[in-house]
């Protein structure tokens, strides 16, 4: 009983801050755990039924594997897999060099309304549709019309078939990520250096340390952390593609599936040609469990070498 009653006057007293985090809390338990009995839908024949969602997934028939064994059973496992993982590791590794040599010059900017306008600049592209930088794409690739092609041919070049040369598409896919998301990533670490104490910075002067040995021997060390908190996140989320970018963006073209097809794009086609709500939730799953070990694992790797820039 005494425990219980210190429980109610512990949230009396915290009433403030619960208050605060209650939308939070409400938007993971509605949108994050609450579908997460859907999963089970995974592992059935899910078939529609009269009687609502959840008389669906119960009458629909258990196939244990069976959805797994079809997702991977196909001649593109191997191709989706590949290209999630690879996209992702060149976004992680790249994005993060980028975003922290973007935050480093941002910081370094003397005038601050200047620093401003660039930020904003290089902000804005991320709240832009995939749709919208999907046409941006066309407008510099058309094989007719398009920018490139117009200067290529007042240079007396050849115009390039951009929609049906799948080599030069991670390239393609490589820089529109980057131009849309390194802008948004750069504000977390130039958040983290605008935190990093001045006096540090004093002190490395007047011992006659240039900019460069600045950078390197105090701004790069204290973000450490956060570099190591935000590659872990990234990591997680290493076996999901963003939809938008391998779908909208090359225009859905089927000659270059070889090259921009991802387990995201492949599951979204199975879905509308089949209509099998297992083997995509099958694919979620599959997603979900794959990222969650990867986060364990390279949070214990980290704990190993730094226990305080682990998550936990």
């Amino acid at each position: 009983m005494k425990m219980v009653g210190g429980f109610f006057r512990d949230i009396i007293k915290n009433k403030v801050l619960l208050l605060m985090v209650l939308p939070g809390a409400l938007w993971f338990l509605f949108f994050s755990y609450m579908p997460m009995f859907g999963t089970i839908i995974a592992f059935k024949q899910y078939r529609f039924s009269r009687d609502g969602f959840w008389a669906s997934i119960v009458n629909s028939k258990w196939v244990g594997l069976d959805n797994f064994k079809f997702l991977f059973s196909t001649n593109d496992a191997y191709i989706i897999t590949r290209n999630t993982l690879l996209y992702n590791v060149a976004f992680i590794i790249i994005g993060l060099i980028l975003s922290v040599l973007m935050a480093v010059v941002l910081s370094e900017i003397a005038n601050k309304r200047l620093a401003k306008v660039y930020q904003t600049g290089m902000f804005l592209p991320y709240f832009l549709s995939w749709v919208i930088v999907g046409y941006f794409a066309f407008s510099f690739l058309s094989s007719e019309r398009g920018l490139l092609n117009q200067v290529f041919k007042s240079l007396g070049w050849e115009s390039m078939q951009w929609y049906n040369d799948p080599k030069v598409w991670p390239y393609i896919l490589i820089l529109v990520y980057l131009w849309k998301a390194v802008g948004y990533n750069s504000v977390v670490y130039l958040a983290a250096i605008m935190g990093i104490d001045k006096s540090l910075y004093e002190a490395a002067m007047i011992d006659g340390a240039s900019k460069f040995q600045q950078i390197r021997n105090i701004t790069i060390p204290l973000l450490t952390p956060i570099i190591t908190i935000m590659t872990l996140l990234a990591v997680g989320k290493i076996f999901y593609a963003d939809f938008g970018l391998f779908y909208q963006v090359p225009r859905d073209s089927g000659t270059l599936y070889s090259v921009t097809n991802v387990i995201d794009t492949y599951v979204y086609r199975g879905l509308k040609t089949t209509g099998e709500i297992g083997m995509s939730t099958a694919a979620g799953l599959y997603q979900s469990v794959v990222g969650f070990v990867l986060v364990m694992t390279s949070n214990y790797i980290v704990r190993k070498f730094d226990k305080d820039s682990a998550l936990f």
